[in-house]
């Protein structure tokens, strides 16, 4: 596993990082179109969403639908410059997109499905740089425990935006973490900054990360999500607002910044052993995935 992690070329690592930053983003806005539709009778009744374009009749249903198909293809085009295997790992996905809406109509942890959603890449990054999840019970460990900590990072955050509805939420009977745990909500946020700095940790540990990463990426997760635990002020939304968005930034940008060093300072320690620029004379995803 730490051979393979290390074996991606540069070139491979930056382009399918591109790759995955658009296609989050595309498929990001289609689960926003598909919530906004699922919701546009409970959207005119909150305060934050009540302008949203189809609450407000700016644009119909019908058309909000064929807007939703042209994302998704235009996502499928992104996911069909990965490897094949992709598909496989990439497709389910769509169940939770479609689903996630409903779960707060029925539960007070939507957040959790919505960290189910927003955390699938962690499955679809090992196959995406030729990695065989079913044939490497490490790599699958770890994507397993990364997805793991994933969603609890994004249960927090989240937990922290749903605090900006909550008087209109209760009044329009929309379920939330933040309703079912108003009162403890800072003991809740700690508890899950625990689990997602645990669960990084033990995917690292799988996936044969150096120090670099532990200090890095962990490191840095403690520190800010510490910090935003700390200074959010819940009762104010306009509060509430920035540290969602601007602590997801924090501490994604220092998760992110402990992976590439990481992976630079054991390449070059590869390159050191093998006497070359391991990237000339092997490829990783070339290996696996030949061109045909």
């Amino acid at each position: 596993m730490a051979a393979s992690y290390t074996t991606a070329s540069p070139t491979s690592v930056l382009s399918t990082s591109a790759l995955f930053f658009i296609g989050a983003l595309i498929m990001r806005g289609a689960g926003c179109t598909i919530n906004d539709l699922w919701d546009r009778n409970l959207d005119p009744y909150v305060a934050r969403t009540q302008f949203r374009p189809i609450a407000r009749g700016a644009i119909s249903p019908k058309k909000a639908v064929i807007f939703t198909g042209f994302q998704l293809l235009t996502g499928l085009g992104i996911l069909l410059q990965f490897p094949t295997s992709c598909l496989y790992y990439g497709i389910p996905s769509l169940f939770f997109v479609a689903t996630y809406p409903l779960a707060k109509r029925i539960t007070h942890y939507p957040q959790f499905v919505l960290g189910l959603t927003f955390s699938w890449g962690a499955f679809m990054g090992f196959p995406a740089l030729g990695i065989d999840l079913l044939a490497d019970p490490a790599a699958l460990k770890a994507a397993i425990i990364l997805y793991g900590s994933c969603v609890s990072w994004t249960v927090l955050y989240d937990m922290i935006y749903a605090h900006m509805d909550i008087k209109d939420d209760r009044k329009a009977g929309i379920k939330s973490i933040a309703l079912r745990h108003d009162k403890e909500t800072k003991a809740v946020l700690s508890g899950l900054a625990v689990t997602q700095i645990s669960l990084l940790a033990f995917a690292g540990t799988f996936a044969g990360a150096g120090s670099v990463f532990f200090i890095g990426s962990c490191g840095s997760a403690i520190a800010t999500l510490g910090l935003m635990i700390w200074k959010v002020k819940l009762k104010s939304v306009t509060n509430c607002w920035w540290w969602f968005k601007n602590g997801a930034w924090l501490t994604g940008g220092g998760i992110s910044a402990g992976l590439l060093g990481d992976y630079l300072l054991r390449r070059d320690d590869v390159e050191l052993q093998t006497g070359s620029d391991y990237s000339e004379v092997y490829d990783l995803r070339n290996q696996r995935y030949p061109s045909k």
